[in-house]
């Protein structure tokens, strides 16, 4: 018989793309291994599964995303997915409707879901800009989610932001995940609290 969820330990399922999956970082370095070890440190006994692939998009994380709720049974699922659908330029109608069907297929799941916006350069076009990131608020409030507005806060837009990005100005350094992990921290830390 299957345990109660309250009593199973918590699983964390980080669906996500490069920004998640440690990409051009020695493992270890990214913003999800250094979430496990803040849950060790915090004495909060869950496991993390990173389930990020780098160039991944809504679709592909759609795609994907029933065989990982078969496979690993999340109590909680941290959706970071829609950047590399900003690069493509693919529309925002079908980023919306994808990000809307990942979380409601984990809630149907009994997952709670984190979903972690990203803002595109202003070199897209300040409607574009607005309306891509109005996205991630819109999924999180017609599905009751958690939000947190812009995983790059505190680094894409520091003073120093330069310093704190790969060759590529897409990817932040090892030095900028910590900063990471405090943008999506709070927000997972109450769901975790959260009965």
């Amino acid at each position: 018989m299957a345990q109660p969820a309250a009593a199973r330990k918590p699983v964390i399922l980080v669906l996500g793309d490069s920004l998640s999956a440690e990409y051009g970082l020695k493992r270890g370095e990214g913003w999800v291994p250094l979430l496990e070890k803040r849950l060790a440190q915090q004495k909060v006994d869950a496991t993390v599964v990173n389930a990020s692939i780098s160039g991944d998009t809504s679709s592909g994380g759609r795609a994907r995303f029933a065989a990982l709720l078969a496979q690993h049974k999340p109590s909680h699922v941290v959706l970071e997915l829609g950047a590399n659908d900003a690069l493509r330029g693919l529309p925002l109608t079908d980023t919306e409707a994808n990000l809307l069907q990942i979380t409601q297929s984990a809630q149907a799941a009994g997952a709670k879901v984190l979903i972690v916006g990203i803002q595109v350069p202003p070199n897209y076009g300040g409607d574009y800009t607005r309306r891509f990131e109005a996205v991630f608020a819109k999924v999180a409030s017609t599905t009751k989610s958690a939000l947190v507005p812009f995983l790059l806060k505190g680094v894409a837009d520091a003073p120093n932001a330069m310093s704190l990005f790969q060759a590529d100005r897409i990817h932040p350094t090892a030095a900028a995940q910590p900063q990471l992990l405090d943008n999506v921290w709070p927000e997972l830390r109450k769901l975790l609290a959260a009965k």
